[in-house]
């Protein structure tokens, strides 16, 4: 795999911004690495949560070895702690990761795929609220989204100051009275998906049923099922922690639609 350090200016925050890109090559020749070279390369898009940034899922996992052996491009981009909004009091976070990021990365490097069938988005805690919510309201763009450990029920933590201050939750949503059953409440966004007959998108869930977020999960699990959306949905022991989130992404790797044409 090549390994790129990026920054490039977006249009959306006028400002430079940072990214790692992990890309396939043919590494044959690398002792301990199986590869898997694509002229046209399926892409992921890898979501931070609120403490780290986007050089963390290749800090804390292997993320460029797994990729490597399923010829996947992954990008990682940094997102600050905007839980991926468009901020009432901040930046256009949203519009960046959902539109103007994947845009950027094809006009980039050609090599990665522009159909929508080969462009997937993952992440955990913040960023897996990021990655569900990519799902749920850019569906054109993406067909798969994976959730790790996510600020599912964001209304109720918001509400309870969860996590981090009222202050904190006032400046990313706004108005935290007209938080539920907005564009930003991944309840809301699953029924307007639901009843919307877009491309299907296709969801993962995991929660460690030690974690102070798997009510949320399950509670987000039950709607989403409820509403017949398609999702794969897995819990099993464990806390907030990286132990976890590297099992688990080989999981979801595993899940997405890696050498077989999509059902």
């Amino acid at each position: 795999m090549a390994l790129l350090e990026l920054t490039a200016h977006s249009q959306t925050l006028e400002r430079e911004v940072d990214f790692l890109v992990i890309l396939p090559e043919n590494t044959s020749g690398l002792i301990g690495m199986e590869s898997k070279e694509s002229a046209c390369c399926p892409t992921l898009y890898l979501l931070h949560g609120m403490s780290d940034d986007h050089t963390i899922w290749l800090r804390r996992t292997s993320i460029e070895r797994y990729a490597s052996a399923k010829g996947l491009a992954v990008v990682m981009p940094a997102a600050d702690l905007s839980f991926y909004t468009n901020m009432a009091y901040g930046e256009r976070y949203w519009d960046f990761i959902s539109s103007e990021l994947p845009a950027l990365c094809r006009s980039l490097f050609p090599q990665m795929s522009p159909r929508r069938e080969d462009t997937f988005v993952a992440g955990l805690s913040m960023g897996g609220y990021g990655a569900l919510k990519c799902g749920l309201r850019a569906a054109d763009t993406f067909s798969y989204a994976a959730g790790l450990s996510s600020c599912a029920d964001i209304v109720r933590l918001a509400r309870n100051g969860s996590l981090a201050a009222k202050e904190f939750w006032r400046d990313v949503f706004g108005d935290l009275r007209k938080l539920p059953g907005s564009f930003d409440d991944l309840f809301a966004a699953a029924e307007d998906l639901a009843k919307a007959g877009k491309p299907e998108v296709h969801f993962y869930l995991w929660c460690g049923t030690e974690d102070g977020l798997y009510p949320d999960n399950v509670k987000f699990r039950d709607h989403m099922l409820s509403l017949g959306l398609p999702l794969t949905y897995e819990e099993s022991p464990g806390t907030h922690a990286w132990q976890y989130w590297d099992e688990k992404i080989q999981t979801v790797l595993s899940w997405l639609p890696l050498g077989k044409e999509e059902k």
